[in-house]
């Protein structure tokens, strides 16, 4: 049986990897980019492609019955980590229409892919616990990601 990613990408560990490039190509013949980046990662850039779906990887198994089963999914992040976590976890539970994009937002970026861009939502600081808004908002500190249960980043 075809399938949209025949020819595309590398399978490591029993996990298909794309690249940026060949996500993007993808897009067009329909598949969705699911974006597991929690929501105060994902305000600032985001891909500019017909369809994506916001799922935060800390809220994936909850929601796993809303993503649609029968759509070609590529499952991104920031660089390709937790990304790939929601792969192994959706190929557990059945899913075979499933991609990880190796590399993430950061490689969509470099290598000009089209983004969204939201500069109120540009975050800094040393830490990922210590992310504050940029822009002059008074929002206080943004929570430490979910990385390890009661531990934080720093």
């Amino acid at each position: 049986m075809s399938s949209l990613f025949d020819n595309y990408g590398f399978v490591s560990s029993g996990i298909l990897n794309v690249s940026p490039r060949e996500a993007y190509e993808l897009c067009g013949k329909g598949a969705v980019i699911v974006d597991v980046r929690e929501e105060y990662l994902n305000n600032f850039k985001i891909f500019d492609v017909p369809e994506t779906l916001f799922f935060p990887i800390s809220k994936l198994v909850q929601k796993l019955s809303e993503l649609p089963y029968d759509k070609y999914l590529i499952f991104a992040d920031t660089v390709g980590l937790r990304s790939k976590e929601a792969v192994v976890l959706l190929k557990d539970k059945g899913f075979i229409k499933i991609a990880n994009m190796a590399g993430g937002i950061v490689d969509w970026e470099r290598d000009g892919l089209p983004l969204k861009t939201n500069i109120e939502e540009r975050l800094s600081g040393s830490c990922m616990c210590q992310l504050k808004p940029r822009e002059g908002k008074k929002n206080g500190t943004v929570p430490c990601p979910p990385i390890q249960e009661n531990k934080k980043c720093c």
